[in-house]
């Protein structure tokens, strides 16, 4: 697999991705490329910038996890975009980006990505990536966002494939599943273009355009749940999310519940941080 190149990606984003995209920056080692992006200057409203590289060794995902990725194991890409106004339901963002990732997976011939609310990817039962989005508030009402999604490609011997039966996800990769392999800056530039025009949808309409869409890939669906609160536990049955991008949870002694955040174990299985 061809390793990350720059000018490749520009050649074959797509044209108004092209026309929105200011820096593409390509790093052969970086820490995490959400906080380089974090850190650095900001794109102006409408324009996005990028970082990317197949080797990060201190990456960060959900309440303070890791995501590494060893050379050539995966792709971990971030954008910055800047809101000129910033839409409503801003923290159903990740759910959004969810729904262009998988799209951008069926563009490349991989079929039957699903969504774990709120943030993972789901291939063949197992977790084939992540998304992580932060922001940070500038003057007026403007609004940067950096959103980053780490995908496995091809761990080969560097993770246990071994997926228990009702219990967290394990881990997988695109190599072991699809016939053949897309190219790695085919994959980044399909991911770009679907990330930027979810920046741009999301400015339009916030959550609201997304949610109707969120059923199709919804992992969680119908399965049996039961999730840590602050204060209590709360059993029942996953039902969709709503339109600001709340988890539903159906119970049967008291109806329907929002889920925002907490702690979810499927039905016997361990807990996992949502």
């Amino acid at each position: 697999m061809h390793r990350l190149d720059a000018e490749v990606i520009r050649r074959i984003i797509d044209e108004a991705a092209a026309a929105r995209l200011g820096d593409l920056e390509i790093f052969e080692e970086i820490a995490s490329t959400n906080s380089y992006l974090m850190r650095e200057p900001v794109p102006v409203a409408g324009r996005t910038r990028i970082a990317a590289t197949d080797k990060q060794t201190a990456g960060r995902g959900r309440h303070g996890r890791t995501w590494q990725s060893p050379p050539g194991s995966g792709l971990c890409l971030s954008m910055a975009y800047t809101f000129l106004k910033q839409p409503e339901n801003l923290s159903a963002l990740t759910l959004a980006m969810g729904l262009g990732a998988a799209k951008a997976m069926q563009a490349l011939g991989v079929d039957g990505v699903k969504l774990k609310w709120p943030n993972d990817l789901v291939f063949k039962g197992g977790k084939l990536g992540g998304i992580l989005t932060e922001a940070q508030a500038q003057a007026g009402d403007t609004v940067t966002v950096v959103t980053g999604i780490g995908l496995n490609i091809d761990l080969g011997e560097r993770a246990d494939f071994r997926i228990e039966k009702d219990g967290p996800l394990g881990v997988v990769d695109l190599k072991r599943h699809v016939a053949e392999l897309p190219d790695r800056n085919r994959i980044a530039a399909t991911l770009v273009s679907g990330m930027s025009k979810t920046f741009v949808d999301y400015e339009a309409g916030g959550f609201g355009e997304f949610a109707d869409r969120w059923s199709e890939y919804d992992w969680l669906l119908g399965r049996e749940l039961t999730i840590d609160l602050a204060q209590r536990q709360l059993s029942g049955i996953a039902a969709g999310v709503a339109d600001d991008g709340a988890l539903l949870i159906d119970t049967p002694s008291d109806g329907r519940h929002r889920v925002t955040s907490g702690s979810v174990a499927m039905a016997g299985g361990r807990g996992n941080d949502l």
